[in-house]
């Protein structure tokens, strides 16, 4: 399939970096240089945005929210299927300034670099199948039956990666406050990162705390802090505030 992103941004690259393999890809954005370059890095073509035509062609929109208004201004032609990765932004919306024969919302993350995004999806039905099989190349697609469920993902799996670097930094620092060399405490919690998707995989969460937690243990004993701190609480009430954004609240 032949995709044509629109955008140069962090998502722009993390996206090409993985639809590269699977996908002919063009370029279309305002600042040539970085356009120029993903096409340097990822190979396809580039195109320049003022008065580009998406005529029949399958679009990927990676541009910044604010941004949408004067980037539909600039576009000609109906394209084939348009997919955004706008946050915030109803389908509504986008088919009110941007003509296309489907519409489709996505939220993947920048895990999609590496063949990793956790992605949502919802709009057109129609092109449901093409949609997983599309966003399936970066990673693993899930189709929500509506907005305020592609809101909620956001949330999570949007927002997720900064959420788990704060864990992950969290964890170095605690491992150098006790006497750890940066770069030790690096390379363990790294190696944990890297073996707790697989258990994830295997075992529902709880499982797996219980089969780690011994009565009296090292474990218990630094849950029973996390919990004291209301942990739960906060990631729980960050996915609150982060869906509130994402709905426009």
């Amino acid at each position: 399939m032949e995709v044509t992103i629109i955008g140069s941004g962090a998502m722009a690259h993390a996206l090409a970096g993985g639809l590269a393999t699977h996908h002919e890809l063009e370029f279309v954005a305002r600042d040539e240089a970085k356009a120029r370059n993903l096409c340097d890095q990822f190979g396809g073509s580039f195109a320049p945005l003022d008065g580009y035509d998406i005529s029949d062609k399958t679009i990927l929109l990676c541009i910044k929210p604010y941004a949408l208004k004067s980037v539909a201004a600039k576009l000609a032609g109906e394209a084939k299927t348009l997919y955004s990765i706008l946050a915030g932004t109803p389908i509504a919306s986008l088919c009110s300034l941007i003509k296309a024969r489907q519409t489709v919302r996505a939220m993947p993350n920048i895990s999609a670099a590496f063949g990793a995004s956790a992605t949502a999806l919802t709009g057109d039905e129609s092109v449901k199948v093409e949609a997983i099989a599309l966003f399936d190349t970066i990673g693993k697609s899930l189709w929500v039956d509506s907005e305020k469920g592609l809101n909620i993902a956001t949330a999570i799996a949007g927002s997720g990666p900064a959420y788990l670097a704060l864990v992950a930094e969290a964890m170095m620092d605690g491992g150098v406050k006790q006497g750890l060399k940066r770069e030790e405490s690096m390379i363990l919690v790294k190696a944990l990162f890297g073996g707790f998707a697989p258990l994830l995989n295997a075992q529902h969460p709880a499982l797996i705390k219980d089969a780690v937690m011994s009565p009296g243990g090292t474990t218990a004993a630094g849950y029973a802090t996390l919990e004291a701190g209301k942990v739960r609480d906060s990631f729980i009430k960050a996915i609150e505030a982060a869906f509130k954004v994402a709905q426009g609240i």
